[in-house]
């Protein structure tokens, strides 16, 4: 009876322990210079009259058909940046960061700058 319970507390162990890990999503960003075919839901956003597409905070290029991941321009503004943004206070001001990118609130936009 004891090898039953003891048996019975294992398995509750693990299939909590296989539950939890199933709910866990990773997303993985694609690194500068990668290629891409489509994009969901991009902003095109226009900076020094280039077309930059801005899509789940990544930065892209039109290349003939296809799109190439690039860093962010210095100056350029988005309306509205992801969820997953941190606000950060540097030398007093307040900036926000995502994915390696700072941006400042300027009016109704968000603008690009550096640290």
């Amino acid at each position: 009876m004891k090898t039953m319970k003891t048996l019975m507390i294992t398995m509750a162990l693990l299939g909590t322990i296989v539950a939890s890990a199933q709910r866990t999503v990773v997303k993985v960003y694609p690194k500068h210079g990668t290629v891409v075919t489509t994009i969901h839901k991009p902003k095109v956003v226009v900076h020094n009259k280039t077309n930059f597409y801005f899509a789940d905070g990544i930065w892209y290029k039109a290349r003939g058909k296809r799109y190439v991941v690039c860093a962010a321009p210095r100056g350029i503004k988005v309306r509205r940046l992801p969820s997953a943004r941190r606000v950060v206070v540097v030398n007093g001001r307040k900036l926000y960061k995502y994915r390696g990118v700072w941006y400042k609130k300027s009016g109704r936009h968000y603008v690009v700058v550096t640290v």
